[in-house]
């Protein structure tokens, strides 16, 4: 083995591992179990989407080698908005939507950590309740004098938006000095001597190491993990309909098993590692196969992790949903509540086509898109094939359920309403 850390040999062993402060001072010191390390997430939105899930696993992994998380929401933080990489400033949010954003976000992360008071037990915290309560002047004096703009402007983060001549607001300039502050909080009140993050956050997360040096004398350190970018070198998480969430509120399991199952062969294995609890020996063996044995692999990606988020339960309904079977009078559709819904009303019935359920839903791209799979026999209802034409019955059982679906992969439950 590599490291004398258990923790680091798998993580790197998975492709956790990206970039880190004196790697060999943090290796000494994971070799001894009950660590704290943190991960911060600014609430934008209610769910957390696949672009987190390098760093979520990453934290899973730390809680499974003995070590005891901390996930840090941004309350605080994201009513300022982290800069990096971005080509416009973010949106200010309410607290009530920001209040809103954590909840749903709480939701997204109980399936992969184990959260509690127990020692082993992840912990929770929002810098809301230490940033909404800073004084301006005592914070620049204690805390701002600190930074150099010099080494501030020298991160690529920074760098490359005044490079490419972005505007960069003196609120969001801020945001490195904040999340710094949030690690010398953190260490300060329990100890907590890692930050995780991705490669992008490197800048923010180096300024918190320093912090902690300069002002308290102590060495912490910062880990960071790749981006999620595919085989071609785009950031993977989005499709046709948008980012792909982990709430089963806004993507359906069905869909969210679809965007594994359909991912691009020279990605599979990678996946595999970082996204599964498939022994590393038993994913190395698969690394050689090819053709349609790789399909049976990507079956197998996309069970594992929509079994770790969204539970095994949804697996069986999915797996009948992708394969078609079902019965052509829809009385058996009710059970496949992993598939999306359309709720159409009778009263509706006369002013919308099968062409606006289609697009409307996102099944497909344009009135065009959805026109030529129709004439090309590539629309079903109830597994038989329909034309543009085609029209529900007016006289159609209230809380009948119809399944559209648009080629093999893309389905909707149709279900019919009363006025």
């Amino acid at each position: 083995m590599k490291y004398k850390s258990s923790f680091l040999n798998e993580a790197e062993a998975r492709g956790f591992f990206y970039q880190s402060t004196n790697l060999e001072a943090m290796d000494e010191f994971l070799t001894v179990k009950g660590r704290l390390g943190y991960l911060g997430f600014d609430i934008t939105a209610r769910s957390l989407h696949v672009g987190h899930l390098i760093p979520i696993f990453l934290l899973r992994l730390f809680q499974k080698h003995g070590h005891r998380p901390i996930v840090l929401a941004g309350g605080g933080t994201t009513k300022i908005g982290d800069p990096s990489f971005k080509n416009t400033a973010r949106p200010i949010l309410s607290d009530e939507e920001i209040a809103a954003n954590l909840e749903g976000i709480k939701s997204c992360l109980s399936p992969f950590l184990k959260f509690g008071n127990d020692d082993s037990c992840a912990i929770m915290v929002n810098n809301a309740d230490w940033l909404d309560r800073l004084e301006y002047i005592p914070f620049l004096r204690s805390i701002g004098k600190y930074f150099s703009i010099n080494r501030m402007i020298g991160f690529e983060s920074v760098k490359t938006k005044l490079t490419a001549n972005d505007s960069l607001s003196f609120l969001e300039f801020n945001y490195m000095i904040l999340q710094a502050y949030d690690f010398y909080k953190l260490y300060s009140e329990k100890k907590c001597c890692i930050q995780f993050g991705g490669q992008d956050q490197w800048g923010n997360i180096v300024c918190g190491v320093e912090l902690i040096k300069k002002k308290l004398g102590q060495e912490v350190f910062g880990f960071t993990n790749p981006l999620l970018i595919s085989s071609n070198g785009q950031k993977m998480g989005k499709t046709a309909k948008g980012a792909v969430w982990l709430s089963k509120d806004m993507l359906s399991p069905y869909d969210f098993w679809q965007y594994w199952r359909n991912v691009d062969d020279a990605d599979v294995i990678k996946l595999l590692y970082l996204f599964t609890d498939l022994e590393i020996k038993e994913i190395s063996k698969m690394e050689s196969v090819k053709g349609q044995e790789l399909n049976e692999i990507k079956k197998l990606l996309a069970d594992e992790i929509t079994g770790i988020v969204h539970g095994k339960d949804f697996i069986e309904e999915i797996h009948q949903a992708a394969s078609g079977m079902f019965g052509n009078d829809g009385s058996d559709l009710s059970v496949l509540t992993s598939i999306p819904k359309y709720y159409l009303k009778k009263s509706n019935m006369a002013n919308i086509s099968i062409i606006d359920i289609m697009v409307e839903n996102n099944l497909c791209s344009s009135r065009g898109d959805a026109k030529r799979l129709l004439r090309g026999d590539g629309v079903y209802m109830n597994g038989q094939t329909i034309t543009e034409d085609y029209k529900i019955q007016a006289d159609s059982p209230v809380d009948v359920i119809l399944k559209l679906s648009c080629g093999k992969k893309r389905h909707l439950l149709i279900v019919m309403q009363d006025n």
